[in-house]
């Protein structure tokens, strides 16, 4: 069965009047792993509010790709088309399995536009995952390999339910925006630390406080900024 729209922490946050109108126009999705729900360049057709699981936003260069930014429980995809553009240069994946719900672009943009208070909700998660894709830049400048990985895991971690979740080394990678046997050495590092359990694109977390103990700052940074969205 799936889950209420208001295990959406996004949907949650509207006033009731607010939740009902735009749950008359939701349906409930399976999100698959490797799922494409949409392609750069391409008209988004439809917005995605999810309950389980992580979406990935993918950029990719000549040189290869990397994720910018993860969107789970706590947001939506699709955010273009509340800043009135009809696509964007990323592809948003399904990284780990979940549900959730969808609605049309442009009901999406019918309902918006009959109540102020949903869009300034939306456009404040808006600006938290601007937020989300500035941090993910410096981080990757700034910060150790296994800094990096461990953030990613945490964030990851947050939008699954339970300590178990599967992610393969090719999402570690665009993730990280490192090839492949730089991951098995990061998530090696954190294995041998008694944090995770790592085998075969499966991994569980041991040791949570451990794990946010090797995160850098960028972590609890954009913790806090999507907090603020509940406030």
């Amino acid at each position: 069965m799936a889950r209420p729209a208001a295990a959406n922490l996004l949907l949650a946050a509207l006033a009731p009047d607010d939740l009902t109108l735009i749950s008359a126009q939701l349906e409930s999705v399976t999100l698959t792993v490797r799922e494409v729900l949409y392609e750069p360049g391409v008209a988004i057709e439809h917005i995605y509010f999810p309950t389980t699981g992580c979406v990935s936003m993918i950029h990719g260069t000549p040189d290869g790709s990397v994720e910018v930014g993860t969107i789970g429980m706590e947001g939506f995809v699709g955010v273009p088309i509340l800043l009135r553009a009809e696509s964007e240069p990323t592809r948003a994946l399904v990284q780990v399995l979940g549900e959730g719900y969808r609605i049309s672009a442009n009901a999406f943009m019918q309902v918006v536009s009959e109540s102020k208070h949903m869009e300034r909700i939306f456009l404040r998660y808006a600006m938290a995952l601007f937020n989300q894709v500035a941090q993910s830049v410096a981080c990757n400048r700034l910060h150790s390999l296994e800094e990096r990985c461990a953030r990613w895991l945490l964030i990851t971690h947050d939008r699954v339910d339970g300590d178990e979740f599967k992610l393969t080394q090719e999402f570690l990678s665009y993730m990280l925006g490192v090839h492949r046997p730089a991951v098995t050495l990061a998530a090696g590092i954190l294995q041998e630390a008694g944090l995770i359990r790592y085998s075969r694109g499966n991994i569980v977390v041991l040791n949570r406080p451990g794990l946010e103990g090797a995160s850098c700052s960028c972590y609890q940074a954009t913790r806090d900024d999507y907090a603020k969205l509940a406030s």
